[in-house]
């Protein structure tokens, strides 16, 4: 609120490179999976909308998207002229945000509501790419596996977490995302 225009400057430029970025090998696993597995749920702590762009539908945004606004005085989404230096919404003339969870905000509580159900209602959970420090995400591998759910950690590095996972795959969300899928559909 101290200096809007600052704050819009930068998500412009981040909205810039963002844009510029194409959805990796995981992220086309992850969209191809559904046909799998008609029940998947996607849960993601990244406000760049690649999962989307890969195919996923339905994808639960923890942090928000980083290509949606919303109204700062009511919290709604909103769509606005982006022309101005600071946003402001059309029904009320606050200014707007970048829809995404700032340090420090509350997860949206449906996205909340909807990851903790999913989480114990699943019967494999994976967990990718993740540091599995910060909570609430970081709690939702230790839902799943206190529900039954075998529990798969997929990271380059291990975790403080890892050793909790029923199985944890070193590598990289593009290398071994695509290798899993391949071993669902072969005969």
């Amino acid at each position: 609120m101290r200096d809007p225009e600052l704050v819009w400057r930068w998500y412009r430029w981040r909205r810039e490179l963002v844009a510029g970025a194409e959805p990796n090998a995981g992220h086309r696993a992850l969209a191809e999976l559904r046909h799998l597995v008609p029940r998947l749920t996607l849960v993601t702590q990244n406000v760049d909308g690649l999962h989307q762009r890969a195919g996923s539908t339905d994808v639960i945004e923890f942090h928000g998207n980083l290509f949606s606004d919303r109204c700062f005085a009511e919290g709604r989404p909103v769509d606005c002229d982006q022309e101005s230096a600071v946003p402001q919404c059309p029904a009320c003339g606050s200014p707007v945000r970048p829809g995404v969870v700032w340090f420090g905000e509350a997860i949206p509580e449906s996205a909340l509501n909807e990851s903790f159900a999913a989480a114990t209602d699943c019967d494999v959970f994976l967990s990718v790419g993740t540091s599995s420090l910060v909570y609430p995400a970081a709690g939702l591998g230790e839902l799943a596996h206190a529900s039954g759910a075998v529990t798969i950690e997929i990271n380059p590095n291990p975790t403080a977490q890892s050793q909790s996972f029923t199985a944890a795959l070193g590598g990289n969300a593009g290398t071994v995302l695509p290798k899993l899928l391949e071993s669902l559909t072969q005969p």
